[in-house]
C-alpha cells in the first residue's frame, strides 16, 4: 500500500481531495473500506464512461425545406414528396414537409458512396 499510496501522492499533487481520500483509506477501520471502495468504484466508472463516450455535438439540428432538403440530397422537390415516408430524417409539422439536416448528414454517411449529383449539392451547400 505504501507504494501505491506514493504512487497516488504524485500524481495528485494539486488534488486536495485525492489526497484527502487516501488518507481516508489508509485510516479507516477495515469494516468501512467495502462502502468507500463503492465509492471510489463509482467515481472511476463515471470517469471512464466520460473517456469512452463521443464527444457531444455540436451542430445544432436545423429543420430544411423540401427545396433545401433536395438540394443537399442531389435529388428533385418531387422525388422528396413521392418518398417522404420512407426516409428518416422526414419531419412534419403540421401540414409543413420538412427535413433533419443531421438526418441527412447521417444518410449520406450510411449509403457510402455519393453520386456525383449528391456530391456537387454537398458541395454548394457548404459554401
Amino acid at each position: 500500500m505504501n507504494d501505491i499510496g506514493a504512487t497516488v501522492r504524485e500524481l495528485s499533487v494539486n488534488s486536495g481531495e485525492l489526497s484527502a481520500v487516501l488518507r481516508l483509506a489508509e485510516s479507516l477501520p477495515v469494516a468501512d473500506l467495502p462502502r468507500l471502495l463503492g465509492s471510489i468504484e463509482t467515481v472511476r466508472a463515471t470517469a471512464l464512461q466520460r473517456l469512452l463516450s463521443p464527444a457531444p455535438s455540436e451542430a445544432l439540428d436545423k429543420l430544411l425545406d423540401v427545396g433545401a432538403a433536395a438540394s443537399r440530397l442531389g435529388v428533385s422537390v418531387a422525388y422528396l414528396h413521392r418518398h417522404h415516408k420512407t426516409l428518416p430524417f422526414t419531419r412534419r409539422m403540421g401540414r409543413s414537409l420538412l427535413f433533419s439536416s443531421l438526418g441527412i448528414q447521417d444518410y449520406i454517411r450510411r449509403q457510402g458512396a455519393l453520386t456525383p449529383r449528391r456530391q456537387r449539392a454537398i458541395l454548394t451547400a457548404v459554401r
